[in-house]
């Protein structure tokens, strides 16, 4: 029962906090340290291995919700106050160690802060966290107050008024807990199935099979990884739902509150339970806008701002219960203060709905008014438009979004098709775009389905009657009078602009981040000197604008048997089909198949057609930006290497650009081509086990070393290198080095012979010769 009179005085009470570094724990934290002077404060923080615990707390005391505190007392008070007052215990929810035997209050306020985490995991940090708490505070024989904090929405699926009660669910939570822990290790079986396995190997085949056998074996395991841990959320989702709750985490922590009640509240010691709604920024305290990261609102409300929801199924009369931060750091200490009575727990609802409702339709209202005058900036500094919800009824934009997905799959696929330039890049790379756009609003339709379409109100007239009972010249401080929150103040003046704030910063940092990278990796006009730099450049499609096709024609145009010339090329032709469809499957077998068509040539007569026409041709082909590269790391001293998976000899005309040439050998008899290669080719895998031994043995930092490929088959070797360069990728190639971020040059083709940059080289080349004899 709440007291008639209540207190805001802490005294001298030593305190247990967990979650210290979350959102609303920082902000608890903060008001005991600033509000409650003689206070003692035990956290209980994850430290690394190695570091010093009074480190930790500095680190802690520096962030943005103590600076009010730190300005008004200044830094020797803090640092003061750290030493005499903030202890360290050293754990985690799920290992607490022994705890102080002269606690007076915990504030239990850490929890999992995904809403669909895998079943597992939800449960650990939830259900088990709270069993390992309350089982520490019984073994101290003590009789701290403890305040657990938890959530409205621990309810489940309801409608109407949510009374601030006992829940009145009789699932069994140890059972369920039990089913949770044994779910992991059973899925880990269900996902080694041979014909599971099967399915994870094909798809991987598909996607990676030209980056070598280890790549496919890597993706299928990466995917076997990535079906459990969808299974596992699935598992959680699915289960609280068929009990009646939204998700895991609120199921997980309706479970926590029972662990509570049953271990410490119900059993003999003194429990208030605080269910705040959605938390947002600080109204007042630490300072207007206080916010630590996104929360639950926030990525909806920049996502609207930055176009990319046309629509959102909400209910328009939906109640969206938001409370500032401050409010509900305030009812935790409030009730801390005024604990309940030995077995009968106190149930608090720190929630806006019932004395000061905010519909999603004025919530929308007001996010409309703040982007329409305040409107966010695309890459070009123009402004980004918003625009008016309709509030769809039923499954109308789940239809529209799962249609538009399937549009974009088949169109990617189709893209994945066509031969590579630069626009069909370019649509690929918007094509990117589209999909995570319809990706980003199916999960927000997902995510908050259950706050704008519920049909709760979450009573508070627990919390009310406490603030009412507050002397009357604290409650401006340390009240929360949720009726006298102006919403468009708070939303347009305080809110919106702290959110927008926070993207601006981190936008700068990855700016900052983005430049930093960029001026550490030296363009090819600037690269720093080094003796220990290797620099490998694929020849096929990245050096030369021709593949092992053309190489073939311009011999063939240039001196074997030339008169059959053009019936060669319709032999080619007809051959086209079975050539791609190897290429796709393994360059490798792509290679051996071709290069079969040199059987009977006399090596003697090959080596002077490529000194001859061909090398002429092989000149007009060479891109101005290669050589530009290649010279520019020459000129710093690294050692560079042109790789071909044809052979060598082919190669040949550019070997002066380069400290070493390699590639493939054919079988000969008598000095005839037999049509079959000495050794298999040097391409994906094995090129990038070539790479690795290469630097060892002459002595390379591949981490500060420089690669450049155009294909996906190259993939496996230039992640070995520092800085990989994607030289007019193909489209799977241009995809990974997009998500990796690595650097991505698009060269000219060969337009002028650069013979004469040619001869240079081989200048070089005579130049370096005794300080890159092996």
């Amino acid at each position: 029962m709440t007291p008639k009179r209540a207190t805001t005085d802490l005294g001298s009470a030593h305190v247990f906090l967990t979650g210290a570094t979350g959102f609303v724990g920082q902000a608890v934290l903060e008001r005991l340290l600033s509000a409650h002077p003689q206070t003692t404060v035990s956290i209980l923080v994850r430290t690394k291995a190695g570091e010093d615990t009074s480190a930790r707390v500095a680190e802690l005391l520096a962030k943005p919700v103590f600076q009010s505190w730190r300005d008004a007392v200044g830094d020797a008070a803090v640092e003061k106050a750290a030493r005499e007052r903030v202890r360290i215990v050293e754990g985690a929810m799920g290992s607490i160690p022994e705890l102080p035997k002269d606690l007076d209050i915990a504030i239990h306020s850490a929890s999992v802060v995904s809403f669909d985490p895998p079943i597992d995991e939800a449960f650990d940090t939830n259900v088990n966290g709270a069993i390992n708490l309350y089982e520490r505070l019984l073994e101290t024989g003590g009789d701290p107050r403890v305040v657990h904090v938890s959530t409205c929405y621990v309810g489940g699926l309801r409608k109407g008024v949510a009374p601030e009660a006992r829940l009145t669910h009789e699932v069994d939570w140890r059972a369920e807990y039990a089913a949770a822990k044994a779910a992991r290790e059973r899925v880990e079986i269900l996902s080694r199935e041979s014909d599971r396995l099967r399915s994870f190997m094909d798809a991987a085949r598909a996607k990676h099979n030209k980056e070598g056998p280890q790549a496919v074996a890597k993706a299928s395991e990466e995917a076997r990884i990535k079906w459990v841990t969808a299974e596992l959320i699935d598992a959680g989702r699915t289960r609280a739902q068929s009990l009646g709750w939204t998700d895991v985490y609120t199921l997980t922590k309706a479970f926590s509150e029972r662990a509570a009640e049953e271990l410490w509240g119900e059993n003999g010691h003194r429990l208030s339970i605080v269910r705040p709604a959605i938390i947002e920024s600080a109204l007042r305290h630490p300072f207007p806008g206080w916010i630590d990261g996104f929360k639950v609102a926030d990525p909806l409300i920049i996502a609207y701002g930055r176009g990319l929801l046309p629509e959102f199924p909400g209910l328009p009369d939906s109640i969206l219960d938001v409370i500032p931060v401050d409010y509900v750091v305030n009812a935790i200490l409030a009730a801390a203060a005024n604990p309940a009575a030995k077995n009968k727990p106190e149930y608090y609802h720190a929630a806006s709905g019932a004395s000061n409702p905010l519909p999603f339709h004025q919530m929308f209202g007001y996010v409309n008014k703040f982007f329409v005058e305040n409107p966010m900036k695309n890459k070009k500094g123009e402004d980004l438009a918003v625009p008016t919800w309709k509030f769809a009824v039923g499954n109308k934009l789940e239809v529209e979004v799962l249609r538009k997905e399937k549009l974009a799959v088949a169109a990617e696929k189709l893209l994945g098709r066509l031969p590579d330039n630069e626009r069909v890049r370019r649509w690929h790379n918007q094509m990117i775009r589209n999909v995570a756009d319809l990706e980003t609003l199916r999960n927000f339709t997902q995510l908050y389905r259950v706050y704008v379409q519920t049909e709760i109100i979450f009573d508070d007239r627990n919390l009310r009657a406490l603030h009412n009972a507050l002397p009357a010249g604290k409650r401006a401080e340390f009240g929360f009078d949720i009726g006298a929150i102006d919403w468009a103040d708070y939303m347009l003046n305080v809110h919106f602009p702290a959110i927008i704030a926070l993207t601006a910063e981190f936008t700068a940092k990855r700016a900052a981040k983005k430049a930093a990278e960029a001026a550490a990796a030296p363009s090819s006009s600037g690269l720093a000197p080094a003796s220990d730099v290797l620099a490998v450049f694929d020849l096929e499609g990245t050096v030369v604008d021709s593949n092992i096709v053309q190489q073939y024609l311009w011999v063939r145009s240039a001196g074997i048997r030339k008169a059959a010339w053009p019936g060669e090329v319709l032999s080619i032709l007809g051959s086209l089909r079975g050539y791609l469809r190897a290429e796709r499957r393994d360059r490798g077998e792509f290679i051996r198949s071709f290069l079969r068509r040199y059987e009977g040539v006399p090596v003697a007569r090959l080596e002077r057609i490529v000194r001859g026409g061909y090398a002429d041709q092989m000149y007009r082909h060479t891109s101005p930006e290669a050589i530009a590269a290649i010279t520019a790391h020459r000129d710093a001293g690294h050692r560079t290497v042109l790789v071909t998976g044809s052979i060598e000899t082919l190669a040949e005309p550019l070997a002066g650009l380069f400290d070493d040439v390699v590639g493939g050998h054919m079988h000969e008899t008598d000095g005839v081509l037999t049509g079959y290669l000495a050794k298999p080719p040097l391409v994906d895998e094995a090129r990038a086990a070539w790479v690795r031994r290469y630097a060892q043995e002459h002595g390379l930092n591949l981490a500060a070393s420089y690669g450049y490929g155009d294909s996906h088959a190259d993939l496996v070797w230039l992640e070995l290198l520092g800085n990989p360069h994607a030289v007019n990728p193909d489209t799977q190639l241009a995809r990974e080095a997009q998500r990796r971020n690595w650097k991505i040059d698009t060269w000219k083709r060969g337009n002028r012979s650069p013979k004469r940059d040619v001869m240079d080289g081989k200048a070089l080349q005579a130049d370096r010769a005794p300080d890159t004899a092996n």
